[in-house]
């Protein structure tokens, strides 16, 4: 059954195809998370360690397909954003919101965009809402392309490094790789949430942001 699984995976990592695969996954993530192109990224990663696929062709497609993927995400909220903004009454709650995301993501709206990479979930409701206020186009493609970048470099390198450490099996190296991935995710949470315990609540700053659902 491992040998079964084993050859298909080769079979489809070693096909010209797989950079086509690995880009549209990525692409569709960064607008409908529930594609796991995080983990097909890794899997690329742990048979690179062998040669095939590329490695650098794997960190190029990846980051790419994420790159575009935000963009989508991105002119959905910026698409969205005049029928929320037509639709908050100033003064409200929701308007308070909307305008504090608006200034916090003019102050630090690349660090967000880059933190927000490797936070689960935190992507895609990062990228909508900075399409949603109105953040420049052009400041979010220089920050997205770094977030991007760094992701792709970081996902396949986890797996390039299980791959080299279990070389004659591939199924041990993408578990440490995949391991490792979910032991840093686990790690960046628990300083999010210790973090948040102990910062001290302050009323100008709206608990949620607004989404283009409204």
């Amino acid at each position: 059954m491992t040998d079964a699984i084993i050859d298909l995976l080769h079979q489809v990592m070693t096909s010209p195809w797989v950079y086509l695969a690995l880009f549209t996954v990525a692409l569709i993530d960064g607008f409908f998370p529930v594609v796991p192109s995080e983990t097909s990224v890794i899997t690329a990663g742990v048979f690179a360690a062998t040669g095939d696929p590329n490695v650098f062709a794997v960190i190029a497609v990846a980051a790419l397909g994420a790159f575009a993927g935000d963009h989508v995400s991105y002119l959905i909220g910026r698409t969205g954003g005049a029928r929320v903004r037509a639709r908050l009454k100033p003064g409200t709650a929701r308007h308070k919101a909307f305008s504090w995301a608006e200034r916090a993501l003019a102050e630090r709206g690349g660090l967000v965009l880059v933190v927000a990479r490797y936070i689960p979930g935190g992507r895609t409701a990062t990228t909508i809402t900075m399409g949603a206020v109105g953040y420049p186009l052009r400041s979010f493609s220089i920050f997205d392309s770094l977030a991007a970048g760094s992701w792709a470099i970081y996902s396949v390198m986890i797996g390039y490094l299980g791959g080299l450490a279990f070389e004659q099996d591939p199924i041990k190296g993408l578990l440490l790789g995949l391991g490792i991935a979910f032991t840093i995710t686990a790690l960046v949470e628990a300083v999010r949430y210790v973090r948040k315990r102990r910062a001290p609540v302050r009323e100008e700053e709206p608990r949620v942001l607004v989404s283009p659902e409204g």
